[in-house]
This record gives structure tokens, sequence and C-alpha cells, in this order.
């Protein structure tokens, strides 16, 4: 995935079933994680970014792609609008020019 960047924008993966969101979240980034090629960046922002923070079930996962280099940053509006500015656990702040930045660059955009 060279190149790639990976958006979240929802808390979840897909439409529907809350618990089901979250699985298949966590099944993605966990299929992610076991590559031998990884995403340069991941960005979060509306209510992906809550995948970022305390309580998260993916934290685990995700802290392990940030050591692996994979560089993730979240929408400080977002976190900010969800009251969750002290609760991010891994990752960076990043404003909205950051993210459009990284857009304008990547090879390759996933959205999810």
């Amino acid at each position: 995935m060279k190149n790639t960047l990976i958006q979240i924008t929802k808390n979840g993966m897909g439409e529907g079933d809350e618990a089901l969101s979250l699985s298949l979240i966590a099944n993605y980034l966990k299929l992610v994680n076991e590559e031998s090629n990884f995403p340069l960046f991941m960005s979060f922002y509306n209510g992906g970014v809550k995948l970022l923070c305390e309580g998260s079930p993916v934290i685990d996962t995700l802290k392990l792609l940030e050591k692996k280099g994979v560089k993730m940053l979240a929408c400080k509006t977002c976190l900010n609008y969800y009251h969750l500015l002290d609760k991010r656990m891994v990752g960076v702040e990043a404003t909205m020019v950051d993210i459009v930045s990284l857009q304008k660059v990547a090879d390759k955009v996933i959205n999810l």
C-alpha cells in the first residue's frame, strides 16, 4: 500500500448495526496489520476519530500499526466536537488542511 492514504470517517465500517460495524473495522485493521506493505497514512475524521480514543475496541491494533510506521492523523475539529481532545490514545491531531494535503499527494486514497 505504498503512498496510500486510508480515510476512516465512521466509528466502524459500513452502515447499519453498530456492533457489526465495529467488528468489520476490527477485522479490516487486523488484516492491514498482517500485511507486509502498510499505508503511509491513515486519517480519521467525523465519527472515525472515536476509534483513536479511550475505549476503542481497535486501539491495540492501531497502536501496532503506528509502531510499524503508519502515520495517523485525527481531525482536531472532530475530536473537539465529540469532546475527545483529552481521550486520544494514538495518532496526532491534524487540521483539514493537513488531510487535504495528504489527499493531494497520495497515489491512492481508500475511503471507509
